[in-house]
């Protein structure tokens, strides 16, 4: 089946299968959150980014593997909703950027720096730190060595635009700024990306419009 990366809150997970690299997104919880599960195809090793609610169907989706790791993006609670009963079934490894960390309520044992790797089996993912939705956002970015890059954005990036500054235009600059200096300007246009609610985008995509972002001002 072509992976389209279309969900819906109670309907199956979409799957994304590279050569390395098996992803299922999957839609949860009353604000349509995106919730990844990565494996390595290698060493069936799994990681989660983002339990964001629904522990039930994170946990049916993870299946009797178990996963090693679950990365929040950042700090708002539609994102670390089902975290506590995630962490409590599999005893999986908590990352969340440091400067998020204090704002999400379960304990996290490795805070992330921009730049930091964070690996799945024989996968590596680099975090990139993002300012503007929230203090200490996190984008992790998979290159894959057998085609184009993948990367996770959280609320920081969507098509059409980038995450919400509740109309703070200091925050606003600070997010674009830096979504175009992290990801925009480091990453080629097939760059596949896995907003944290609804469809999926690429970096070609949205990048014929980040002057009309700047100019609109959100």
């Amino acid at each position: 089946m072509t992976y389209s990366g279309a969900v819906k809150v109670g309907g199956p997970a979409d799957v994304h299968e590279l050569s390395d690299l098996m992803i299922s997104k999957v839609a949860v919880g009353g604000m349509n959150n995106n919730a990844y599960l990565l494996r390595c195809r290698a060493t069936d090793e799994q990681l989660l980014i983002d339990a964001a609610a629904e522990p039930q169907t994170l946990l049916s989706l993870i299946g009797d593997g178990g996963i090693a790791s679950v990365v929040t993006t950042h700090q708002h609670g539609d994102h670390w909703g089902a975290l506590a009963e995630v962490v409590e079934a599999t005893g999986a490894r908590t990352y969340a950027g440091r400067y998020d960390a204090e704002g999400i309520p379960v304990a996290t044992d490795v805070p992330v720096e921009d730049g930091d790797t964070i690996t799945v089996g024989r996968v590596t993912l680099t975090a990139r730190h993002l300012v503007g939705h929230t203090p200490g956002s996190i984008a992790l970015v998979y290159d894959d060595p057998h085609g184009h890059p993948h990367v996770f954005t959280g609320d920081c990036l969507f098509p059409g635009g980038v995450g919400n500054t509740w109309g703070d235009p200091k925050a606003f600059v600070q997010l674009v700024d830096d979504v175009e200096r992290q990801l925009f300007d480091r990453l080629p246009d097939e760059t596949w990306v896995y907003p944290g609610h609804g469809n999926d985008t690429t970096l070609g995509a949205e990048r014929p419009h980040l002057a009309e972002w700047r100019e609109r001002g959100w």
